[in-house]
């Protein structure tokens, strides 16, 4: 289970993996600005020792590094600890890639990105991180229960890992009760913000959502958007 760190200085302390040093100064300037503590990496080998030393609360990581890649770091520290992680990608193709090879990845953002974007996903990767310890509902739709407090999920019987980004776009489909939910009012309502930009982002989620349920629980509505092919239900 994702857990929130508490650091001694009492604020979110986020690790920006990025080689580019203008890239890198201009982040971590905002993110200090923000309130956040931050520590950096230029490297993949570099990345993944102070993740695994410092355990930051989230960490900000460029795919392409010297060493090696940032798909590399992310397995190695997810197989240690699940520290959420926002993937830079330089472009939009590469986001759809990672999104397909289940990267584990809570967000992605493709380069050149704003500032107040970047602020924005990090606050609602963050928010996300936490679980929801009085929320003891469970949806069911088809084969997919989930259980909302813990965060888990099975399918067919057998447990299925989503990611964070990947679990509350789920939730959000089956909990509209089989309305259509446009791409924009998608985003809005999980990744915190709403543009056709954006939009890339909902359907590569899709896929890797449909990859792990067979293609079941979620209906393309042409021109629209998405919709849950399954009512929700509460089991007794």
């Amino acid at each position: 289970m994702w857990k929130l760190v508490t650091h001694s200085s009492g604020r979110s302390k986020v690790l920006v993996v990025e080689d580019e040093p203008d890239i890198s100064d201009a982040v971590v300037a905002r993110l200090d600005g923000e309130g956040y503590e931050t520590c950096t990496a230029v490297s993949g080998p570099e990345a993944v020792r102070i993740a695994l030393d410092e355990l930051p609360d989230l960490i900000i990581l460029d795919l392409n590094l010297p060493g090696f890649d940032g798909i590399e770091v992310c397995r190695q520290v997810h197989a240690v600890r699940r520290i959420p992680i926002i993937m830079v990608t330089a472009r939009a193709d590469e986001t759809d890639m990672l999104v397909g090879l289940g990267m584990g990845a809570d967000d992605y953002l493709t380069k050149p990105f704003s500032m107040r974007e970047l602020v924005a996903r990090i606050k609602v990767v963050l928010r996300r991180s936490v679980p929801e310890p009085n929320d003891a509902e469970v949806l069911a739709a088809g084969r997919l229960s989930m259980d909302i407090g813990r965060r888990t999920a099975t399918f067919a019987g057998q447990p299925v890992h989503f990611t964070p980004t990947e679990f509350d776009l789920l939730r959000a489909l089956v909990e509209a009760n089989g309305a259509v939910m446009r791409r924009d009012a998608l985003l809005h309502k999980v990744w915190g913000y709403g543009d056709t930009a954006g939009s890339r982002t909902v359907d590569s989620h899709v896929r890797s959502v449909r990859r792990k349920t067979e293609d079941e629980i979620i209906r393309t509505v042409h021109g629209i958007g998405y919709a849950a092919t399954e009512a929700p239900t509460v089991p007794s």
